[in-house]
């Protein structure tokens, strides 16, 4: 990554101190990092107390740098949550309607006490700001599953959405054969919300979905947002927060 790159658009946001970590790491780790480490390390070979202190000067390895460091790393650890706000404040003057007033939006990891990331007078709906890749992806089954069975089952005349990168793979778990078993074992709140609704007659997820497949709509926002979103979510996930 060119840390330069990052400084003029933090500036932009609003962000000097945040500016300023990226400033020096980029001092620190332009050029080729692998061979600046290297020959770092071939440098300390029989160094004494002088020459370390000569190189860290050299480097810029000082309090600063290292404070940046972990400030970026603070930052980088909730990047999931960024993405989920950033997705959501995005989309919404694009999905909601003429004179449709907002009744509560949840930015934050989960839904902080709400029931749902955005309820309106007309709409109830959950936010998936993840792109699948075709493999098991139990977590993720898990979770969309969740979200699905809060909507379907929300009493009220409201239009249920669930908002998500890309239906096809969504789509293909909700028509599997998937156990429901399997699914619920590891969400228990929702296993005994789902038993008190439906007992033990429904086995499977397909199952299900063809049950509630009219009542929430699986839509694909992808084609709303910016491309590197799309490409930020598309990497691999340090962490699962705002999922």
């Amino acid at each position: 990554m060119c840390f330069a790159q990052l400084r003029p658009h933090l500036l932009q946001l609003g962000m000097p101190s945040l500016a300023e970590s990226v400033e020096l790491l980029d001092r620190f780790a332009s050029g080729d990092l692998s061979w600046k480490l290297s020959d770092t390390e071939y440098k300390l070979q029989r160094a004494t107390v002088e020459a370390c202190c000569s190189l860290n000067s050299s480097l810029c390895v000082d309090q600063a740098l290292l404070q940046g460091a972990a400030e970026l790393k603070r930052v980088a650890g909730q990047i999931n949550v960024v993405i989920h706000a950033l997705g959501i404040l995005y989309l919404l003057p694009q999905l909601l309607e003429k004179g449709e007033t907002i009744e509560y939006v949840s930015l934050g990891a989960g839904n902080t006490g709400r029931k749902f990331d955005l309820e309106t007078d007309r709409r109830i709906a959950e936010f998936k700001f993840i792109a699948w890749r075709g493999g098991p992806e139990v977590i993720r089954q898990n979770s969309i599953f969740k979200d699905f069975f809060y909507l379907a089952e929300e009493e009220g005349p409201k239009k249920r959405y669930l908002y998500v990168l890309d239906s096809k793979h969504p789509l293909k778990f909700f028509r599997s054969g998937r156990a429901l078993k399997s699914i619920l074992s590891r969400l228990p709140k929702v296993a005994d919300e789902f038993r008190r609704i439906h007992g033990d007659e429904i086995t499977k997820v397909g199952e299900y979905y063809e049950l509630k497949r009219d009542v929430v709509e699986i839509v694909d926002v992808s084609g709303k947002l910016p491309s590197a979103l799309l490409a930020a979510a598309a990497q691999p996930e340090q962490a699962s927060v705002a999922d």
